[in-house]
């Protein structure tokens, strides 16, 4: 049967009970499309329709819908569906209703794309949230706005978001400072260190054709040499305006993972228009994000000049500046500090981002004189700044 020139009605799909159920290809095109979609595809099931319904919840809100003509599903029309529904409600259907990606990403656009606050600010909503990094960012973002008692709830998000960065970057950390392979065999057998290459080749002659097979008599590993480290400074600058948040919890984490790694003295310091050293924290990276407080202007160069008073040997000290490079200060003052900088030794990071995304955006008109004054500009992941600090060191 066609309706109106359309295309065929969706043939129903009969249910044990001798009922149809609706076709689950058609179902999933109706949740991706909306409910315009419904003439062609046929309604939803139970299940989906909440699916639906918490989707609307959110997306509905968007101001473009109107202006490119989707009606909002029939749940949000005649009465005042954003507010019949409570972030405590939704957050408990969402949990119910996806996979814990879906669950993710649909936070994230509440969060960062929507605004809803509540998810971050409410005491009830804090006692259902499923802590993680977008999270996280809200909650540095708006603690500034929570009383003690949401503040104890949102710390339990900081301590979870922290543990599992710290569990996941510790490892790379600490690896970029065991020292380099060798060409020189060695007879600890360590599955880091196996020689593929050489095993093979070693072991070529009790290859079976027959079962294509190759017998392995012996492995080969390598061996890894002691890097000489002398002394050494990483002076982390980290930006906390509003749009640097994943790079302020990275550079937390990553300061952590740093500390007391031998010949390396590590610095954090915070900044917007004034400069806050955050180093006696270092250890305790929830208190230290607990201490930040995203947004404001940016005075980037009062930073740096900051940054270069800590430098005690200039030709051993890395100063990383973590910042999208849009100045608030005075442009000039900050190139003439960063050259002052390079001038004298001291190796220069301007880092665009500094989190597991590497993916920035910055003004490239500032990060390019600062390049021209002789600054290493780019982004990076923590496992990288480390392995960067590392060759540094064995040098």
């Amino acid at each position: 049967m066609t309706t109106h020139g359309h295309a065929p009605d969706p043939a129903p799909v009969p249910e044990e009970g001798g009922g149809t159920a609706p076709d689950a290809g058609l179902e999933r095109w109706r949740l991706v499309l909306g409910s315009p979609a419904e003439r062609h595809t046929g309604p939803l099931g139970p299940g989906n329709a909440g699916r639906d319904s918490a989707l609307d919840w959110l997306y509905g809100r968007d101001p473009d819908l109107a202006g490119r003509g989707v009606r909002r599903s029939g749940s949000r029309e005649g009465g005042d569906g954003l507010s019949a529904v409570t972030a405590v409600d939704w957050l408990d259907d969402i949990h119910r209703l996806f996979p814990k990606e879906t669950i993710e990403r649909l936070e994230r656009d509440a969060v960062e794309r929507y605004g809803i606050q509540e998810i971050v600010t409410d005491p009830a909503v804090l006692e259902r949230v499923e802590p993680s990094a977008t999270l996280l960012r809200a909650v540095l973002r708006t603690k500034h706005l929570m009383n003690p008692q949401v503040l104890r709830l949102a710390r339990r998000i900081v301590e979870t978001v922290v543990k599992q960065l710290l569990a996941k970057l510790r490892p790379e950390v600490r690896r970029a400072f065991h020292g380099t392979r060798s060409r020189r065999p060695s007879r600890v057998a360590l599955a880091r260190d196996f020689d593929f290459r050489q095993t093979v080749r070693a072991n070529l002659a009790h290859y079976q054709p027959a079962e294509r097979r190759l017998l392995i008599e012996r492995a080969h590993f390598h061996s890894r040499t002691q890097r000489h480290v002398t002394q050494w400074q990483l002076v982390l600058l980290v930006d906390q305006s509003g749009s640097m948040a994943g790079s302020v919890v990275h550079s937390a984490v990553t300061a952590a993972c740093l500390w007391g790694l031998p010949g390396l003295k590590t610095h954090l310091v915070a900044f917007d228009t004034q400069v806050v050293d955050l180093t006696a924290d270092v250890t305790d990276p929830v208190e230290l994000l607990m201490r930040v407080q995203l947004g404001g202007g940016t005075d980037i160069a009062r930073a740096v000049e900051y940054g270069a008073g800590l430098v005690e040997n200039p030709r051993r000290t890395i100063v990383a500046l973590v910042t999208d490079f849009y100045e608030g200060g005075d442009a000039y003052r900050l190139v003439r500090a960063v050259r002052g900088l390079v001038e004298q030794g001291t190796t220069v990071l301007g880092l665009a981002a500094l989190d597991e995304d590497a993916n920035p955006d910055y003004d490239r008109q500032t990060a390019g004189r600062l390049a021209e004054a002789g600054a290493h500009i780019g982004a990076m992941t923590p496992g990288r700044l480390a392995e960067f600090v590392a060759e540094r060191l064995g040098r």
